[in-house]
């Protein structure tokens, strides 16, 4: 709840000093732009995570953070849970701008790992970190795609990330794909960790969720 909060108070903030110093200005100073990132301004690995383009993005993003947040802090703690959304969503923007720097030059590169001049924002990486988290801990949980479409949790990340990678190869529609497949990373090997390190409790929430 914290954070959904922080998104909205950030979203609102952004756009009223977009509205007095220019988009631009504000998107250079604390969004994620590969670029930008090697020139030194380091700091948007955190500031582009609560920021978000329009409204749909915004609600898209922070009601999947709510129930699936809500969710997983019960199943890990709110510390836990805190670090791991953190953590996680940096590695996602160190994913971005590592391959669109390096790899998205060209159109095809552009459309595959983002343009190295585009500006990245949302907290998409870090929510795919929890849906990674998820396939290990409880891998036959039942989730909704677009709230209708009813799959178990591992499909539905596949799903997504398939669909949103060829949404943007073939239509050049600016999904963070890298991002959130760096965040699925992220959360499938805290997964892992966990199982390692509490073989009997993630048992015990695995067979539950079954």
């Amino acid at each position: 709840f914290i954070l959904v909060t922080i998104n909205a108070v950030v979203f609102v903030l952004s756009l009223l000093l977009m509205g007095i110093f220019g988009e631009e200005k504000i998107l250079s100073l604390f969004a994620l732009q590969s670029n930008a990132f090697f020139s030194g301004t380091v700091w948007t690995l955190i500031t582009s995570m609560f920021m978000h383009g329009n409204f749909t993005h915004l609600l898209v993003n922070m009601v999947s953070l709510f129930f699936i947040g809500n969710f997983i802090e019960k199943l890990i703690g709110k510390k836990r849970f805190f670090w791991l959304y953190i953590l996680s969503g940096i590695f996602a923007g160190l994913m971005f701008v590592v391959l669109s720097y390096f790899f998205g030059n060209t159109d095809l590169g552009a459309r595959i790992f983002g343009s190295p001049e585009i500006f990245a924002v949302g907290a998409s990486g870090a929510i795919f970190a929890l849906g990674g988290l998820l396939t290990i801990l409880t891998p036959n949980l039942k989730v909704y795609a677009f709230f209708i479409i009813p799959m178990r949790i591992w499909t539905a990340m596949i799903f997504f990330l398939v669909v949103m990678w060829v949404a943007s190869v073939s239509a050049g529609l600016p999904f963070g794909n890298t991002a959130h497949f760096g965040g699925l990373i992220a959360g499938i090997g805290y997964g892992v960790y966990l199982r390692r390190k509490y073989k009997n409790k993630t048992r015990y929430i695995r067979k539950y969720f079954s």
